[in-house]
């Protein structure tokens, strides 16, 4: 058996599985799709799962380029896989690929998780609810509780970030976007999902606004959580999303990011006494919940943490 953590398979791979021979072993039946994937901590995660609930399937990461998505999905059908993740880039081309689709899954417009069950090609979302979860476990509120501006909002996280908070009915909704055409798409959307109930009132609930200073400044004194969805922070000559003279104490900073553990967003935010996470719940609760779609039964959450953990 190969390293699941260390290997990424390809479409080759994937298609030699489908006839019966490869380097990907038969008790792989369960896998996370992208490019580039090499990087995905999922592999860890889920094996640890997998053997702590003594399932006979494994977990691995396979290589796949958005033109060969379609023919993935289908080989991984062929070889009798459970279901397969999805990341970047394919949450959005996947949805025309699904027979059916489970409601927050519509409602977001993307799908990471498939589920097979014989001809059926069901996709789910996660990254939604997983987001719920995360910012319950780690700041104790509930989103419909809170004041969310989302950094990156025109993009893929950014977007069902943006629409799960209005899912949750979040009193005040910041998008901010470097091209805001996108991210007035996602704000009308959003308005959609709150109802037009939550429109009425003196201020729009959903309010998009350009990546600049003086226009964070007047936003973020009415925000309580900060949401960063775009890659910024993965490298630290990435340009501040924000500048450190607009964080205060009062807010909560959550940073998708999780490598590095402290983006220079996080480290800004703790110098100024806000609190803060970055995105290792988000990945944890998301897969946690994608395994009890392909299993049917609770995810060992524990188990999942720690291996994430030793991972990073």
């Amino acid at each position: 058996m190969p390293d699941l953590q260390t290997t990424t398979f390809t479409l080759d791979d994937l298609r030699a599985r489908a006839e019966g021979r490869g380097p990907i072993p038969p008790e792989v039946r369960l896998a996370v799709l992208g490019s580039p994937v090499e990087h995905s901590l999922s592999p860890a995660m889920h094996n640890a799962a997998l053997e702590s609930l003594g399932a006979d399937l494994r977990y691995a990461k396979i290589e796949c380029s958005p033109e060969h998505l379609a023919e993935a999905v289908d080989l991984a059908r062929r070889a009798e896989f459970v279901g397969l993740n999805l990341t970047i880039p394919h949450k959005f081309e996947a949805l025309t690929l699904c027979t059916e689709l489970d409601d927050t899954a519509r409602q977001l417009g993307a799908v990471n998780t498939l589920l097979f069950d014989g001809s059926r090609i069901v996709g789910f979302n996660t990254d939604g609810p997983g987001l719920v979860r995360a910012i319950r476990e780690v700041f104790s509120f509930d989103l419909r509780d809170l004041r969310v501006m989302i950094l990156g909002a025109g993009g893929g996280a950014g977007s069902a970030a943006a629409l799960q908070c209005a899912l949750e009915k979040c009193p005040r909704l910041v998008l901010v976007n470097r091209t805001e055409g996108k991210a007035h798409d996602i704000a009308q959307r959003a308005k959609q999902l709150l109802h037009s109930d939550r429109l009425e009132g003196p201020e729009d609930p959903v309010t998009v606004i350009p990546l600049e200073e003086s226009d964070l400044r007047e936003q973020l004194a009415r925000i309580d959580l900060v949401i960063n969805a775009t890659s910024l922070g993965m490298k630290r000559t990435d340009p501040r999303l924000i500048p450190a003279s607009l964080l205060t104490p009062d807010l909560m900073v959550y940073d998708m990011v999780y490598r590095p553990a402290v983006t220079r967003l996080l480290e800004d935010a703790q110098n100024a006494g806000a609190r803060t996470s970055n995105g290792l719940s988000l990945l944890l609760h998301q897969g946690a919940l994608a395994l009890e779609i392909w299993l049917n039964r609770p995810a060992p959450l524990e188990v999942m943490r720690r291996a994430l953990d030793q991972a990073v």
